[in-house]
């Protein structure tokens, strides 16, 4: 059995284009039904602000694999000087339920998201080539920092402004080798009206946002909890990884669904926007929301490339059984 640690999943790096086309196969996967995805449990704590989930899937196809993460999300640790999330993620060969490796996936679970993102900014580009792109951020913790990395490499010189805000500050040395491109903002409102391309990467507990997006606008909502119900007056592109599961846990489409009569049948998914490529329907000038609570395949299918790569480049430790 292989082992990873954080270490070395550094030294292995992070290549968007190809941790996108991950991403895209395992959406293949589950609109070919080539996979098993139970819905993820939670663990709770006296502290209900604290959880682990457990994430099994397994991903067939060309990855023929299977797996578990287990990712623990504890908020005060930032207090302590702590990750927020930790987590380790255990692959399985499916075809003989042999363990593979074990990897401490905290990074990669960062990569993971912002690569969903990515593949979501890739669709909303065939709706048409963006130039001078205007991109707010609001949560700069890990995974803003990574969907801000994601953002310059697939975006390039065409991203123009960078809007940055977060509750606890930004550090100008975490910015300046993008001096001149970005801003670092007093408050929300200032990353979001200009935005075409907004992303919410915050531990908020309850939704604050609900003015109009700027016309035409992709709204990643990553942290799920930044949107108050009556956003729906200002956007019908609603699009989830997966109705069950993002449909719960006080969810901003949950809120939708209980406040604004969201359901299911007025949304789309991600398997429409790869297969369907839906996003070139939607009514014009209305901007795009895209709401992931994060799907296990797509875990186990990045675990499981870098367990490859790590293998083809001698990296980790080997455990004896």
């Amino acid at each position: 059995m292989l082992y990873l640690n954080h270490t070395d999943i550094l030294n292995l790096g992070v290549d968007w284009d190809t941790n996108i086309d991950v991403i895209e196969r395992a959406v293949r996967c589950i609109a070919n039904e080539e996979y098993s995805q139970p819905i993820k449990p939670y663990l709770r704590f006296q502290n209900q602000a604290n959880r682990i989930i457990a994430m099994p899937a397994y991903a067939g196809g060309a990855f023929q694999i299977a797996g578990i993460k287990w990712i623990a999300s504890f908020p005060d640790n930032i207090q302590k000087g702590l990750p927020r999330a930790n987590s380790v993620t255990i692959l399985n060969d499916a075809e003989t339920g042999v363990p593979i490796a074990t990897i401490n996936t905290s990074l990669i679970s960062v990569i993971r998201t912002s690569a969903v993102s990515g593949l979501i900014v890739k669709y909303y580009e065939n709706t048409k080539r963006l130039e001078n792109i205007q991109a707010g951020i609001v949560g700069f913790g890990p995974i803003g920092k990574f969907h801000l990395k994601m953002l310059c490499s697939l975006l390039g010189e065409r991203l123009s402004k960078i809007y940055i805000y977060d509750v606890a500050g930004v550090q100008p040395e975490e910015i300046s080798h993008l001096e001149g491109k970005v801003e670092i903002c007093k408050s929300w409102e200032d990353a979001y009206v200009n935005s075409d391309i907004f992303i919410t990467c915050t531990v908020s507990k309850s939704g604050y946002i609900d003015r109009k997006p700027k016309d035409n606008a992709l709204i990643l909502n990553v942290s799920l909890r930044d949107f108050r119900p009556e956003i729906l007056n200002h956007t019908k592109s609603i699009i989830v990884d997966n109705w069950e599961e993002v449909c719960r846990e006080n969810t901003d489409i949950l809120h939708m669904n209980e406040q604004m009569g969201l359901q299911k049948e007025h949304t789309k998914s991600i398997v429409d926007i790869v297969l369907e490529n839906e996003l070139k329907q939607r009514r014009p000038n209305d901007a795009i929301m895209f709401n992931p609570m994060g799907m296990a395949i797509f875990d186990i299918a990045m675990a499981h490339h870098y367990y490859k790569l790590a293998m083809n480049r001698g990296i980790g430790t080997l455990l004896s059984s």
